[in-house]
């Protein structure tokens, strides 16, 4: 069963930078693209970037743009969000997911809207950006 683990999360200062984690346990990626979410304090989840399965291709949420990026290293099984100017209302707990992937261009666009069917959720880590 496919579980996965975020780390990396912490307080940081408006213009900041963190790196989260999300590591596959027990289980593997292969097959799998990967999605980051967020969800703030009263506010719904929201997708934050994905990257497909292969790490060739990327998509990001506009508030992010510029400032986020999103890759993978195949053979730790891991999938990382780098986070550059960082902002607070980037402040929330995010969260990464898997979905299947058989071809990108069809999930491209969903795989940061919640359209898809993802898996392995895990508990979260906190990105607080204050000063």
């Amino acid at each position: 069963q496919l579980q996965l683990v975020e780390s990396g999360g912490g307080l940081v200062q408006p213009g900041g930078s963190l790196r989260l984690s999300c590591a596959a346990s027990r289980s593997t990626l292969d097959g799998y693209a990967v999605g980051w979410f967020r969800q703030a304090p009263g506010k719904d989840r929201e997708g934050v970037s994905c990257i497909s399965r292969s790490g060739g291709n990327t998509n990001y949420a506009d508030p992010v743009k510029g400032r986020f990026t999103i890759s993978r290293d195949n053979a730790k099984n891991t999938v990382y969000l780098q986070m550059n100017s960082l902002k607070p209302e980037d402040t929330a707990v995010y969260y990464c997911a898997a979905t299947p992937e058989i071809l990108w261009t069809p999930i491209q666009a969903k795989c940061i809207t919640g359209a898809l069917r993802y898996y392995g959720w895990g508990q979260g880590t906190q990105v607080t950006v204050s000063s």
